[in-house]
């Protein structure tokens, strides 16, 4: 089912128009909404503040949706201009708002829609965007309710050339049996599956796990696993985790990706008839060193989350993580490129060493054995952190290699722990000063409005709360959520970027089942990749070259713009953890 776009940009004004705006009455002319903010709602303690486009001056309120009586009166601000947006705002500060319930903002003769103030208003929008991973689910059947739902999907598939093996055996796999086809999560809104993009998913949510149990323990998904001995998070984590398992060779290499050798039409993904090949480099030793050393990362994270419910599969991960560790060190430059005739996405990553990082700090913080401690401050010292950049990204991972050593409950070098938490506080404060010139209270430069600039914004709320979970900063905390607020709602198109999320949220992403289905709207929980100031789809070249922020359009062929992926919704279940356990660590 085709869906159509709902931005337009019209005439000479250059401004897109998102469903629910509001139009100038006469002229055609496509302006901001009335107000934006986070159309969910907010923590009672938490800042709260409104975008309102316009020039200063005027009074606005907070009217109580149960009796329309205002319950809080304030000035707008001052003018100021948004340069990512060309907008030109002033703002409601309505933070004296703690009383739980229902409200409206009034200013300027119009009023908003609903939103709440709740200790738990995070906790649905948690449940949907953790919950999506099951609709991504490959190689079984899929019923999310509401008829979102897929019959079993690439259950047969083979070896591709380049992985060093090849051939069909009975069931459809490799002759050599070393591989299950089926399992993991369809990475984006195509039906691949890779390991390197897996890797820094699955760290995240497992992360997640290990920092907020409190949100994360009783969650519930609704999921086939569900009434478990495992909580439903770690038993939906588990399923990408044992496709990630089947894709080690036996001489613990890991193979790149899973994927057919092009991307498949706009169709169910039981529908796809490519093979679904295993996809290695092409030359020996065929696997890859980043997605080797992702699995070592990710592997021995596992086994220490899943050691209260399963103690086997945590040994599983533990000795997968070892022998990708030990591959990984025997060949620390194997890069990967598409081999001939495959055009699937490549996640190819020239620089593997902050990878091999990464493992050896988590190995070390799980085992304390002193190889791993030793490998990762001899790799400290070639990739040293005032040298990194600090926000997470599939092929970027130093970061979270440098704050799992301070995490580790173990000793440490006090004069590396001393330098990482001066750079982790240096880049918190970076982002927070963006946020105060910000007319829309987010935390991103001109150059992060690129391909997943929304997940660039839920990268940068994990850097600011794990700054806030070593130096407390009041400041840092805020600006994590002010990216929450930016992603639900504070934005110039007055829309949330989370499918099914908020009262106006986008309706057609880049996503092959949302697109082939027969439900209007798309299946849910799904962050939108953003605005992106560099299109690189012929639907978002149609656009004028406007402000970066407004360089969007909703439209399913717009998948620079507005495609999903795994790696993008798993910095936002690491952000509203963090809000639905209060941010505290």
């Amino acid at each position: 089912m085709r869906r159509r776009s709902v931005l337009k940009y019209l005439g000479m004004s250059g401004v897109a128009l998102a469903a629910g705006s509001v139009r100038g009455e006469g002229d055609g002319v496509a302006l901001q909404p009335f107000a934006a903010f986070n159309q969910v709602g907010y923590l009672p303690k938490a800042a709260k503040i409104a975008t309102v486009p316009g020039e200063a001056g005027g009074e606005f309120q907070i009217l109580a949706e149960t009796s329309g009586h205002a319950v809080l009166h304030g000035s707008l601000s001052g003018v100021m201009s948004d340069e990512a947006s060309g907008d030109r705002v002033v703002l409601a500060d309505f933070s004296k708002l703690v009383v739980p319930g229902m409200y409206r903002l009034a200013a300027r003769g119009k009023h908003s829609e609903r939103f709440v103030v709740s200790k738990d208003v995070y906790r649905e929008p948690l449940r949907l965007v953790m919950r999506s991973y099951y609709g991504q689910r490959c190689g079984c059947a899929v019923d999310m309710g509401n008829g979102y739902k897929h019959a079993a999907c690439h259950l047969a598939g083979a070896y591709h050339p380049s992985s060093g093996k090849s051939g069909l055996g009975k069931s459809g796999l490799g002759t050599s049996g070393a591989l299950k086809n089926a399992g993991g999560w369809h990475d984006a809104g195509d039906y691949g599956r890779y390991v390197v993009n897996s890797g820094i998913s699955t760290g995240t949510l497992l992360w997640a796990w290990e920092m907020f149990p409190r949100a994360l323990h009783d969650l519930k998904l609704d999921i086939p696993e569900s009434g478990g001995k495992t909580p439903d998070f770690l038993a939906e984590v588990r399923w990408n985790l044992e496709w990630m398992l089947s894709m080690q060779d036996e001489d613990g290499g890991v193979w790149h990706k899973q994927t057919s050798e092009q991307f498949c039409g706009f169709v169910m993904p039981e529908e796809d008839a490519l093979t679904s090949y295993v996809i290695g480099t092409g030359d020996a030793p065929y696997k890859s060193t980043c997605a080797t050393a992702d699995l070592a990362a990710v592997a021995a994270i596992a086994a220490r989350c899943y050691a209260p419910f399963d103690a086997a599969f945590a040994a599983t991960c533990l000795a997968a993580a070892k022998r990708a560790w030990t591959w990984a060190v025997a060949h620390p430059d194997v890069s990967f490129k598409n081999p001939k005739g495959v055009a699937t996405g490549e996640y190819g990553d020239k620089d593997c060493r902050d990878e091999l990082l990464w493992a050896s700090a988590e190995l070390w913080r799980t085992t304390g054995d002193a190889e791993y401690e030793k490998a990762f401050l001899a790799g400290a010292k070639i990739l040293p952190p005032d040298k990194e950049l600090w926000v997470p990204s599939w092929p970027g991972v130093a970061s979270l290699a440098y704050w799992t050593y301070l995490l580790a409950k173990r000793e440490t070098s006090g004069e590396l722990k001393k330098l990482i938490l001066e750079r982790t506080r240096t880049a918190a404060e970076t982002l927070v000063a963006r946020q105060k010139l910000s007319g829309y209270g987010n935390t991103l430069g001109e150059k992060d409005f690129n391909w997943g600039s929304n997940s660039v914004a839920a990268n940068q709320s994990l850097l600011l709360l794990m700054a806030h979970a070593f130096h407390g900063e009041a400041a840092w905390r805020e600006a994590a959520l002010g990216n929450l607020h930016y992603l639900l709602g504070r934005n110039c198109f007055g829309v949330s970027w989370v499918t099914h999320v908020g009262t106006n949220p986008y309706q057609h992403p880049h996503h092959r089942p949302s697109g082939a289905d027969t439900i209007a709207a798309p299946w849910p929980g799904l962050l939108s990749g953003g605005p992106n100031a560099h299109p690189a789809d012929d639907v978002a070249r149609t656009l004028p070259k406007m402000p970066p922020m407004r360089m969007w359009i909703d439209d399913q062929g717009a998948y620079s713009m507005n495609e999903v992926a795994i790696n993008w919704n798993a910095p936002l279940v690491f952000l509203l953890a963090a809000a639905q356990a209060g941010l505290r660590v």
